[in-house]
């Protein structure tokens, strides 16, 4: 029984789709695995909150700044499931998480979003600050306008989705210093001791900071013959710590053109920064602030880089990604050529086997669509076939189901080359159009698919026309004509190379159209619709939904010039029109037959078109999984238990 519902489970994923694991790094898995401890009933190994403090806390960590407490916390965002562990999908994650340029805000959502569902509720992200303050710290007033402005206020407090929190999580610190300076302010004269100032910034930015920095916080007082700190004093701190990156550009720059001892003056700095900003972005104050502190070793007031690093603290960096460079160089193992070119073989000969496989179980429906274009005449007496079902039956009556697969040959010994054109120059153009985030413009996935169609057509143009030919040949042995029945290479033969293209022009009408609304239509479908990504993968339900929704528009709407390729491609009878082109094919079709002509065998095109995707789709999965899951096995397995039953 417990292979039965192994295999159950394996069907099941295969249909309609299955999570799949995240897909981590060696560097990621290596640094969990340092860290990690073994579960002794299941032997997983997963990181309990110390295991995971340990993980994220840098080696030689003194906790000065921030305690192992405040690291701690973020056990709670990387525990997706709340069960008290972090396994190694989890770890992937997180580390993902920590990647994005956002990763700082995000986290502190995923925080305060306690029930999981999207939104900060106010008394979640109250109750949470609340907690995490510490008994001697500034209160923060939660009834102040600045926070009616983003949650409202009294019974009209709503929740914060992550754009909202997001944005007031940017101004939270300036009103916490705005609160904090006010309340210190007994007097309030707009100014405080630098032992106050000291307290609101060690409270509100001390992991910002470099060591320097935190120790001469007082002497900001020193910047005006004042022995107090000004409210305008305060801000323009910190203004100048929350654009450090743009300071630490702005300083480089201006070193780098200091032609004499490589140092800069306020002047200098100032200068430099009007020309880098298209607005004066820092105040005359505020470059008095960041010379003070970067020249209090140094009253010359010409400052080098070595002065300002005590300011910018060059020795911060990300701990997580604090790799060690050798290690991220990618290494070339040996075989490894060889294995990519028998991986690429492997796929080749999965897809040709799969798209054969599909190409031969809707074969009769191309048959009847072929026979259907080439019907001559409008009148209902002159017509040999009503409709796709009575094609379908008189072609099983006269000929027996072999008439059925008249020409398949050319249609198998064309798939796989047709299919990898196809794919693989779809995948080289949209590679080429895809930005670096990885989007791509709607336009260039039309075009991508365009180009790829437009590729196929030199390949496929000569077994379209042999194939035609040979599945138009039982209509000639019907009708009693002495015609016989000719072989694919005889036809070869008697086309010629040039022969071969005939109606080209009409293939490339067709093929190209069909490419530039299947291939976008069937990647949204199923990115924007089923979801697929890297973690979800679909199953062939899902698929087969997408690649049939897709193929239906593009089959229909280039029927005209697929009944064009197909007059122009047959081998034309007594008493019927003689085309010599394309242009007047379908002047002559219009005149003769009228609109309606044009799709012929339309919905069989349809039919067909949507119909290919589930036998294909059903045999790459079964062979892909085979090697993994031995899925083959497995079928067998289950097939021989429900005959036991």
């Amino acid at each position: 029984m417990a292979q039965i519902d192994k295999v159950k489970e394996a069907v099941k994923e295969g249909l309609v789709g299955s999570e799949e694991p995240v897909q981590v790094s060696a560097q990621t898995k290596a640094r969990f695995t340092a860290n990690a401890i073994k579960d002794p009933a299941t032997g997983e190994l997963y990181l309990g909150p110390d295991e995971f403090t340990n993980a994220v806390v840098p080696s030689g960590e003194d906790y000065h700044k921030i305690q192992r407490e405040q690291y701690s916390i973020l056990f709670r965002v990387a525990d997706r499931k709340n069960s008290g562990r972090v396994t190694l999908a989890d770890w992937g994650v997180f580390e993902n998480l920590l990647s994005k340029p956002d990763s700082e805000y995000e986290i502190a959502f995923r925080l305060f979003d306690v029930d999981r569902t999207g939104h900060v509720k106010y008394e979640d992200f109250r109750k949470l600050y609340e907690l995490n303050r510490g008994a001697d710290n500034i209160p923060f007033d939660w009834d102040s306008e600045w926070a009616k402005l983003y949650i409202g206020s009294g019974s009209k407090r709503h929740t914060l989705d992550y754009p909202q929190f997001s944005q007031m999580l940017r101004g939270l610190q300036g009103e916490r210093i705005r609160q904090a300076f006010q309340l210190l302010d007994k007097d309030g004269d707009g100014y405080i001791d630098p032992e106050d100032f000291q307290k609101i910034i060690l409270e509100t930015a001390k992991h910002k900071l470099s060591d320097h920095l935190l120790e001469n916080l007082q002497t900001l007082c020193n910047i005006s013959v004042s022995s107090k700190i000004s409210y305008a004093n305060v801000r323009a701190f910190q203004n100048m710590i929350k654009e450090m990156d743009l300071v630490e550009l702005i300083v480089r720059r201006a070193v780098g053109k200091s032609t004499t001892d490589g140092k800069i003056t306020r002047s200098e700095f100032l200068n430099e920064a009007a020309k880098i900003t298209r607005f004066s972005l820092f105040t005359p104050m505020e470059a008095d602030i960041l010379f003070h502190f970067a020249g209090l070793d140094n009253q010359t007031g010409r400052l080098g880089l070595s002065d300002f690093a005590k300011v910018l603290d060059p020795s911060w960096r990300n701990p997580i990604y604090d790799i060690d460079i050798a290690a991220l160089k990618p290494t070339v193992r040996q075989g490894s050529v060889l294995y990519s070119i028998l991986t690429s073989a492997y796929n080749f000969g999965l897809g040709s086997i799969a798209g054969a496989f599909g190409a031969f179980m809707v074969y009769p429906i191309d048959l009847v669509k072929t026979r259907l274009q080439n019907q001559r005449g409008a009148q209902p007496g002159q017509r040999l076939y009503k409709n796709s079902i009575d094609c379908f039956q008189k072609v099983v009556r006269n000929e027996g189901v072999r008439g059925l697969y008249s020409g398949v040959l050319p249609q198998l010994v064309g798939v796989a080359p047709e299919k990898a054109i196809k794919l693989t120059v779809n995948d080289l153009a949209r590679n080429f159009f895809t930005k670096k985030d990885g989007s791509i413009h709607w336009f260039s996935e039309v075009i991508s698919g365009g180009t790829a169609g437009g590729c196929q057509v030199v390949f496929t143009n000569p077994l379209e026309i042999v194939k035609i030919r040979l599945q138009v040949q039982g209509e000639v042995a019907k009708s009693g004509s002495a015609a016989p029945k000719r072989s694919a290479m005889w036809i070869v033969r008697n086309l010629g190379l040039m022969g071969l293209y005939k109606g080209a022009s009409a293939c490339l009408l067709r093929d190209v159209p069909f490419s530039a609304i299947y291939f976008p239509t069937y990647s949204h479908l199923k990115r924007d619709f089923f979801g697929e990504s890297a973690t979800h993968k679909l199953g062939v339900l899902q698929l087969l939904t997408a690649g049939a929704i897709a193929g239906m528009p593009a089959a229909y709407l280039t029927t005209p010039f697929d009944v064009i390729k197909t007059r122009l491609q047959v081998e034309a009878r007594k008493g019927d029109a003689q085309y010599n082109g394309l242009r007047h094919a379908a002047k002559t079709i219009w005149k003769e037959e009228g609109f309606t002509a044009f799709f012929k065998g339309g919905p069989a095109r349809i039919f067909r078109s949507a119909s290919n995707i589930l036998p294909g789709k059903c045999m790459r999965g079964c062979f892909g999984r085979a090697g993994n899951q031995n899925i083959l096995s497995n079928f067998f397995f289950l097939g021989c238990s429900a005959l036991r039953l």
